[in-house]
């Protein structure tokens, strides 16, 4: 009997950790499903060096998607147009120095079927960053750390999109 009710509180505890899990949009990150025609793709970019650029081949590598070195006529082709850092003033310190920053990091990129016009698309991510004169060495580190997830999350981003293409 004790063996019995402990299984159906163990259940009980399972069945409502899954629901609440679900009911608050819960889900595991990592794995893409991407359309058939995806699983093979050429990437280029106007910075075939940049980090976003690596960032996206090293996800789409991860996620069995066979990354192309040159170009073919019948293949799709991801194309990183731009992304770029800026900053907007969010607060001031008394003697008028900035004390805090909002940084953008914009991205625009396309995607191209063959026959078929580019699909382009382009997002924003938004963090918050807090500048300190007298630690200007650990806000400089803090700021690439900063830029660093921003394309992190960019590159997570872009596959998410790919991920929502039906044709």
């Amino acid at each position: 009997m004790y063996k019995l009710s402990l299984a159906l509180k163990s259940l009980a505890i399972a069945l409502l950790t899954t629901s609440l899990l679900s009911a608050c949009g819960f889900q595991l990150r990592g794995d893409y499903l991407l359309d058939d025609e995806l699983q093979t793709l050429y990437v280029s970019s106007s910075d075939i060096h940049g980090e976003l650029t690596r960032l996206v081949k090293l996800s789409l590598t991860r996620n069995q998607v066979n990354v192309l070195k040159r170009s073919k006529a019948d293949i799709p082709e991801l194309r990183i147009l731009s992304d770029k850092l800026d900053r907007r003033t969010l607060s001031l310190f008394s003697n008028g120095q900035v004390a805090e920053y909002e940084l953008i990091y914009s991205v625009r990129y396309q995607v191209r079927f063959t026959g078929e016009d580019a699909k382009e698309f382009r997002f924003e991510l938004y963090r918050d960053y807090q500048d300190d004169p007298n630690l200007a060495l650990a806000k400089s580190r803090e700021l690439a750390l900063l830029l660093s997830e921003m394309r992190a999350s960019a590159a997570d981003k872009i596959l998410r999109d790919l991920a929502r293409i039906q044709r």
